[in-house]
């Protein structure tokens, strides 16, 4: 059963999917070119291209709306380990407890019938 999904509902989903994907594709491209240099101070200097690589598929997944499901996915987990790395580095959790949680709004926004109860 697929619902209708409201004009301003699909514009809000994009605007904030494609906001997302933008500032995951920065973020992967300051490890790889920009600011490489952040990821040795917090010992993953070896995994910067792996999670970049990470990064930009799992943005790109989670902008088209037939892989949303996997995009979310995969970025709640990146999150996750971006919000750990945050706690044991001793810095602020907010910046990618919002972003998680904006991915999910979005994910609700483009996606409602994964959230009914059949």
């Amino acid at each position: 059963m697929i619902t209708e999904i409201s004009k301003t509902r699909k514009i809000t989903g994009w605007v904030i999917a494609g906001l997302l994907t933008a500032l995951f594709l920065y973020s992967a491209s300051g490890k790889l070119f920009l600011h490489p240099e952040q990821m040795e101070q917090m010992k993953l200097g070896d995994w910067r291209i792996i999670i970049a690589l990470g990064e930009i598929t799992s943005s790109l997944l989670f902008l088209f709306p037939k892989t949303n499901r996997y995009g979310t996915l995969l970025l709640s987990s990146y999150m996750g380990g971006a919000i750990i790395i945050h706690m044991t580095t001793g810095t602020s959790i907010m910046m990618p407890s919002v972003v998680l949680i904006l991915v999910w709004l979005v994910f609700y926004l483009r996606a409602p019938e994964f959230f009914k109860i059949k």
